[in-house]
């Protein structure tokens, strides 16, 4: 029996969704749970995996085309992929067909390949269908894996752990295929970009449009205003350098210097609650924890995904926390519910070289730091007994920009303060 293939619900606040590419054409053969399309949404951007196994019929909605959630866009059907039909029209949003009913679309078995019934009936290893496509990704035997979840059964961090120590020596070589939250900023291949001919007209992506939106409502909304303090990292890249090695042979996990900057940020938070706040009408939402927002730089846009309850987590959670988000970002794998919530938000343009960024604020927060790039530069050192000297010395440059209206300049600069201290005088134990 024929498995529609509808425009899935992201979130509960999202209603509808553009088709940007189909990663299959009408009569290849599919696998359940393997990427079948992708998807922009006010949102995220995001890989949609097939429903069942079998051979892509249909494709009824054309790439391009925005359509209410739980519309039908494809069918996947039994057989060998010999015939293919026509590839699908332009979609006229106002004669779409009525999605069908949850029951009906429900009551379609999904038919299983060879392959799968093979796989699930020769192992004995306890596992989920995630957990299942990714060590299919990765070509990963799950017999060989221990498990550490309930009862051993194999989970999703056992995959990625066992992946990033397999693939620690070329973590930086270009990877074949998008791998799913493996920790390694190593980037999959960047989607074809627009044609950038001069005196050529080339539409906006979606996601393009939402950024610009959004950043002309947050310049509207909030009353920005930017202060620049410099920080002297040599204690940080000394640590950081003598570390990293074991670090990654330790936990499976590079030792970044982005870890550094969201633990002085939460530390300077708890003292400065209201530059974790938003602004609700006329009334101050003091927020409980520290949700950073890391804006992650993609090949074709911005996207800030959240590391929730940041404040909760220890060092290694943090640089775990922000390596899979960037990763999933990178590999559009994050979900609505990733980019939600942000109470402050981190940004790092310095990575590209940029000495500091002046950068708008993530609404609704009240507040952004931007890191610029570190460099060793010639600095005044005063030693304990008062007496100058010249040193080179690691420096960067961190730009808070916050909303006036309810953040003043001195509590602002009491802000950086301590950022500034707590990067300068580092002692926490980083594992």
């Amino acid at each position: 029996m024929p498995t529609e293939v509808v425009m899935p619900q992201m979130g509960e606040s999202i209603f509808e969704g553009t088709i940007t590419k189909w990663l299959k054409k009408p009569g290849d053969k599919v696998q359940r749970d393997e990427p079948l399309f992708e998807i922009s949404t006010d949102k995220v951007d995001a890989e949609i995996p097939a429903p069942a196994s079998g051979v892509l019929q249909e494709i009824k909605v054309a790439e391009g085309n925005t359509v209410q959630v739980n519309t039908v866009v494809g069918v996947i059907g039994e057989g060998n992929g010999a015939s293919a039909p026509a590839p699908a029209k332009a979609f006229a949003p106002a004669s779409a067909p009525a999605p069908a009913a949850p029951d009906q679309r429900q009551a379609a078995p999904a038919p299983a390949s060879a392959a799968d019934v093979e796989e699930e009936e020769s192992s004995d290893v306890r596992s989920s269908p995630l957990v299942r496509k990714l060590a299919r990704e990765h070509n990963i035997d799950l017999a060989k894996l221990h498990g550490t979840g309930g009862g051993g059964r194999v989970t999703k961090q056992d995959v990625l752990d066992f992946v990033e120590h397999r693939t620690r020596s070329t973590a930086f070589a270009p990877a074949p295929a998008p791998s799913v939250g493996t920790g390694i900023p190593a980037r999959p291949a960047p989607p074809p970009a627009p044609a950038a001919i001069p005196g050529d007209l080339v539409p906006m992506s979606q996601m393009r449009k939402i950024i610009a939106q959004r950043m002309i409502e947050s310049r509207r909304t909030s009353a920005h205003v930017h202060c620049m303090f410099e920080v002297d990292m040599t204690r940080i890249a000394t640590l950081r350098n003598k570390l990293k090695s074991g670090f990654e042979q330790r936990y499976g996990a590079r030792l970044t210097f982005m870890p550094f900057f969201v633990r002085a940020a939460i530390i300077a938070l708890q003292q400065y609650p209201i530059v974790n706040a938003s602004l609700e009408g006329d009334n101050v939402h003091y927020h409980q924890h520290v949700n950073a927002g890391i804006a992650v730089a993609l090949d074709w846009g911005l996207i800030v995904p959240v590391l929730k309850g940041a404040d909760e987590l220890n060092f290694l959670g943090l640089q775990r926390g922000i390596t899979d988000l960037g990763e999933r970002a990178r590999s559009k794998k994050l979900m609505p519910a990733d980019v939600e919530g942000a109470t402050f938000t981190i940004t790092n343009p310095g990575q590209f070289g940029a000495v500091f960024g002046l950068p708008i604020i993530n609404q609704p927060n009240v507040a952004i730091l931007g890191i610029g790039g570190i460099t060793k530069q010639p600095l005044v050192v005063t030693d304990k007994d008062g007496n100058d000297s010249i040193a080179i010395r690691s420096v960067v440059h961190l730009t808070l920009g916050y909303d006036h209206r309810i953040i003043d300049g001195a509590l602002a600069d009491q802000f950086m303060v301590v950022v500034k201290k707590t990067l300068e005088n580092w002692s926490e134990d980083v594992g």
